[in-house]
């Protein structure tokens, strides 16, 4: 992978090709830049831009609605702008009413993403994966849905429609929503926090007619199940938003252990990438061959400026 300085453009058109393609999107979660170059250089077709990391990173808070719009727009405009595979991200409530949600997607789509997810929890949102939630009427939501759809410029701009429901009203109001939302036009359903293998199952049967996305978060609502498993059910996007995030901390947790307790951080530096890996896995190369490019030729010795 080479680290660029400028955002490819496309983002939008490159997910929809994805999606077009049948094949199943795996896309881990990012919570900075930083973590949108590793799953990048990975191999994966797509970044899932997380609200619960980028809670956590910005804020060192809960994923209980305490960011702005703005500042998740910055953040996933942040990540799309250094990676070159298209970034999904995470637009909470949408941010309001339909109005709100016409001001969402512009800005998502002027951050250079391929697509958002809106959900149709009550302001101020959690995480899917938390107790007491609460959803907006139905209707609501299918109207947000459809201004998310008109209000995007480009046809490409991917739209999903994630439900809160199952944890609220059941399995089968989820489905009942999730439908409305198809018909309002999203381009992807994500039933959230389904609670078995069956139920997985039985979301993707009701709509074989639109992709559906798997959350697969470590430690939520929803068992694990494996990849093939998800694959033969049928589910077409797959997203891992916390992954990176407790890895990092993890690590971070560790090498900071050592420094307390050893003085230093010698001993673990055998498996840490050093530090001319590091700088060369963000861009140092090419920031060195892009101010090549723009230095000014020396005038030639005793040549007169302007001569």
């Amino acid at each position: 992978m080479t680290a660029r300085l400028t955002r490819r453009p496309g983002g939008a058109a490159r997910l929809r090709a994805l999606l077009d393609s049948g094949q199943m999107i795996l896309a881990p979660g990012a919570f900075d830049p930083l973590a949108a170059r590793c799953v990048e250089e990975a191999g994966f077709p797509a970044v899932y831009m997380t609200g619960f990391g980028t809670s956590a990173a910005l804020l060192g808070r809960p994923d209980v609605g305490l960011l702005t719009m703005t500042e998740m727009v910055d953040n996933a405009a942040r990540i799309a702008a250094c990676v070159d595979v298209p970034v999904i991200a995470d637009a909470d409530t949408g941010y309001g009413n339909p109005m709100n949600v016409i001001r969402t997607v512009n800005a998502y789509e002027a951050a250079g993403v391929g697509g958002i997810h809106i959900e149709d929890q009550v302001a101020p949102k959690r995480c899917g994966h938390m107790d007491g939630k609460q959803v907006i009427p139905a209707s609501e939501m299918a109207a947000k849905i459809r201004a998310a759809v008109d209000a995007r410029t480009d046809p490409d701009f991917v739209i999903i429609a994630r439900t809160d429901a199952r944890a609220v009203e059941g399995l089968a109001s989820a489905l009942d929503r999730a439908g409305r939302y198809r018909d309002a036009g999203a381009d992807v359903l994500f039933i959230e926090a389904v609670r078995s293998e069956a139920e997985a199952a039985e979301a993707v049967a009701a709509f074989p007619d639109v992709p559906l996305l798997f959350n697969w978060a470590e430690g939520g609502k929803t068992p694990p199940i494996a990849l093939d498993r998800l694959r033969a059910i049928g589910y077409r996007m797959v997203i891992f938003p916390i992954s990176t995030l407790l890895a990092a901390t993890g690590a971070m947790r560790a090498i900071l252990a050592e420094i307390a307790g050893a003085g230093t951080p010698q001993a673990a530096l055998p498996g840490l990438p050093s530090f001319d890996e590091f700088v060369d896995f963000i861009g140092l190369p090419e920031v060195r061959a892009t101010e090549q490019r723009y230095t000014a030729d020396e005038p030639a010795a005793g040549a007169e400026p302007g001569g």
